[in-house]
């Protein structure tokens, strides 16, 4: 791995060199390379960062924003396109962006608009150019002058229906006598209003129908500006004018597997009519009524609505069952009055699925394969209904265990869901559930793991809800999730460690007792951009996650009813089987900050508390904390940091000590992209976890306010990532910079770095946040 680093950074470095000397070969005489480019403005409401995106050519993209790697990399090829060297330089590099001074007028005339159309239209923008030997810096400076405000605003809307409506609904309008004059906020209005008109039946209404008029005083920066709405260019009753005409839902059709056609004919189908919708299918009927009407947003009797026709698309998305939707409306006229019929076509998609995956793994750096094999069916009870039922099987091959003839983990599960696509749930309204994109999902799974140290048995149930309150806020209500541990062996070499450890760590033993695990859990997340670690984010957003969650309150609360003390004097048992009782809450925040189309910095900061109490002494091992690791402080293998300043021992086994009930993680990354889908960055982590109580003799690793500080270790590396579209793999280098479990000159690795001993190297999927 080192050497690979070195040859990587030599390979930087010669390209750099050989590139800086060339570039002039690719400039044309008489020309120049487009250096830097510069936007200023003498007024802080007009944002320089916003009018660079009018630029319409930018200079050579920079890595981590510092150096025109790509473009050295290009120029180190030769003037020989024939040649494959050459042509895999210029793939993978950028080509010199020669200067074109029409391109730049372009520029400051489309900079010039964008300050105009922000009110300020005695503005005015200077293009400066600086010339240095071949290169040449472009300059726009903006001077925007006094902005234009308005002073007057008037509505002239002929059709007397729908001034009625904007003037009830004014006190939401965007726009107000004293604001700026700005053609943006105008924009905004006209497909607001837009939107308003069709969410109230005027099916044909547009914004072209929508037009201002700004007249300026005289002498002043004011102006008075009106709002126009244009009559209906398609009367209903052939006059020359017309209102704008509503329309209502005369009837609602489903077509089952078919799609409509203005000369279908329908009379051959079966058709069901319910709840005023009728429902046309050949011989099966693959979705009940009651399905449908529970995602139908359309409804008879009622005005237009563009916000239920989408909704009517989101609602029916989340049908499994379901290849596609496609909503079309016929028009129809009756007397002064005009209606719609609504055509609903749904395609169906395959019911069952049966599919077989093999997948390598790496777990702290022990690989191993896992081969699983899935049958879906997503349509069980006719209600889009998804049952799954996955068998897995892994192997990985442990290294660093001492004392064991097996160094082998293997691991057999099968596990079954059933996710239902609403809200189920008893006493809850139609319309309710309606309101509510939900899914509900019952599972059940077994998981039998043998590992050199011990064999362990997981059975679980869990019953949970999962919904979305906003297009990037989610929800997820863990019901019930119940899951039972069973140890049904430990080698002799690990119980000879557990009797070692209760003088060190007299908790330990507890993670590794038959245990149940009775749970109640809310997730919330939000996504300001939309997407997940798995997607790459194109512009700046944040996102935040919390989850809480608790166990065994209410199975204590009855054992203590029915037994006011437990049997043994420690803990409450079911089944001669002990519970585990604790709270537990996580906070994850992360800013991703693009500074421009190749580069961002991404700030993140996760942190939780878990809390043992009543019937526990520790927590269980699957809840505690755990540093180190692709997505913690990558300076440290998983499980290698930590808690506090616990060095640990070099013995294999001693992972199960570094884990706390406490966390926190800090992060900085800056991120770049290089060339085709390979993206760079460089990091700096930092964080740790503690424990609440004494664990070890001399109080190491427990959380102390006048100490903690010091125990936050800190790492920083290199990173590259293959951003495939669908999947992000990412292989990361850390080094440890410092190191709260040494001390003396070992405490500060930044200064005398090892890399035998203070490096670690991580792959991963997707993004580490």
């Amino acid at each position: 791995m080192v050497k690979l680093v070195r040859i990587y950074i030599s390979v930087i470095i010669a390209a750099f060199l050989l590139g800086g000397c060339s570039v002039s070969k690719f400039i044309p005489e008489g020309k120049y390379l487009l250096d830097e480019v510069h936007v200023s403005s003498d007024n802080k409401e007009i944002k320089s960062s916003e009018m660079y995106a009018y630029v319409r050519q930018k200079p050579n993209a920079k890595w981590f924003s510092l150096v025109k790697l790509p473009m050295y990399i290009y120029c180190a090829s030769g003037k020989d396109s024939t040649k494959w060297i050459n042509r895999v330089l210029r793939k993978m590099g950028d080509a010199p962006r020669i200067y074109d001074a029409d391109v730049a007028e372009e520029t400051r005339m489309q900079i010039l608009g964008a300050v105009q159309n922000e009110g300020y239209l005695g503005a005015q923008v200077n293009l400066e150019e600086k010339i240095r030997k071949n290169k040449i810096d472009t300059y726009y400076r903006i001077s925007s002058g006094r902005p234009y405000i308005i002073s007057k605003l008037n509505y002239n809307v002929e059709d007397y229906v729908i001034r009625g409506l904007l003037m009830n609904d004014s006190i939401h309008s965007g726009l107000k006598v004293g604001m700026r004059f700005n053609v943006n906020e105008l924009e905004n209005e006209r497909n607001k209003t837009t939107q308003y008109l069709l969410n109230r039946g005027y099916y044909r209404f547009n914004k072209d129908y929508i037009t201002f008029q700004a007249d300026t005083v005289n002498g002043t920066y004011q102006i008075d500006l009106t709002m126009n709405i244009a009559l209906s260019e398609r009367p209903a009753d052939n006059s020359v004018n017309s209102l704008h005409q509503q329309y209502k839902i005369r009837n609602v059709n489903y077509l089952m597997d078919h799609d409509y056609s203005p000369d279908g004919n329908y009379m051959e189908l079966d058709t069901v009519s319910y709840n005023g919708i009728n429902i046309l299918y050949d011989e099966n009927l693959f979705l009940r009524p009651g399905v449908i009407d529970s995602h139908n947003r359309i409804v008879p009797g009622e005005l237009y609505s563009n916000r239920n026709v989408m909704s009517t698309y989101s609602s029916l998305a989340r049908l499994g069952i379901l290849k596609y939707s496609n909503i079309r409306f016929v028009e129809h006229f009756e007397n002064d009055s005009a209606y719609l019929d609504a055509f609903v076509s749904l395609s169906r998609n395959k019911n069952k699925m049966l599919s077989f995956q093999v997948e390598g793994t790496n777990s702290a750096g022990d690989l191993g394969a896992a081969a699983s094999i899935t049958y879906t069916h997503r349509n069980l009870f006719k209600g889009s209904e998804t049952f799954t039922v996955k068998v897995r099987g892994a192997y990985e091959a442990v290294t660093g265990l001492e004392g064991y003839a097996n160094n082998n983990y293997t691991e057999y599960g099968v596990e079954s869901s059933l996710d239902f696509p609403e809200f189920m749930f008893p006493f809850l309204s139609s319309d309710f559930k309606k309101g509510v994109n939900a899914k509900s999902e019952v599972s059940v799974k077994y998981n039998w793991q043998i590992r050199p140290e011990f064999e362990r048995t997981l059975a679980s149930a869990a019953w949970s809800y999962r919904w979305n309150s906003k297009r990037k806020a989610s929800h997820r209500l863990d019901m019930l999730d119940i899951n039972y541990i069973y140890m049904p062996y430990r080698s002799n070499t690990f119980i000879e460690y557990l009797n070692y450890m209760d003088e060190v760590n007299p908790l330990l033993r507890y993670s590794y007792e038959d245990l149940f695990i009775v749970r109640l859990g809310y997730t919330y997340t939000y996504n300001s951009a939309g997407v997940t670690t798995q997607q790459t984010a194109k512009k700046s957003s944040y996102s935040i996650r919390f989850n809480i969650e608790e166990s065994g309150n209410l199975m204590y609360g009855f054992s203590k009813l029915v037994h006011k003390r437990p049997s043994d004097g420690e803990s409450f048992r079911m089944g001669n089987i002990s519970f585990a009782q604790y709270v537990k809450a996580d906070f994850d925040y992360s800013k991703n900050i693009m500074i421009d189309d190749r580069n961002a910095l991404v700030f993140h900061i996760a942190t939780g508390v878990a809390i043992p109490y009543g019937n526990s002494k520790s927590l269980p091992f699957e809840k505690l904390y755990f540093s180190g690791g692709a997505n913690s402080v990558r300076g440290w293998s998983v499980r290698s940091l930590g808690p506090g300043g616990y060095k640990g021992s070099t013995g294999s086994l001693d992972y199960v000590n570094h884990t706390g009930d406490i966390k926190l993680d800090l992060n900085v990354e800056y991120r770049t992209h290089l060339f085709w889908k390979l993206n760079g960055a460089a990091f700096i982590d930092a964080g740790n976890v503690w424990t609440l109580k004494d664990r070890y003799s001399d109080s190491t690793g427990k959380f102390a306010f006048n100490r903690f500080y010091k125990e936050i270790a800190v790492s920083y590396g290199l990173g590259i990532r293959f951003d495939l579209d669908f999947l992000i793999l990412r292989f990361d280098g850390g080094m440890k910079a410092f190191n709260p479990t040494e001390s003396g000159r070992g405490r500060f690795p930044l200064i005398r770095p090892d890399f035998s001993r203070d490096f670690a190297f991580h792959f991963a999927v997707g993004y580490p946040f």
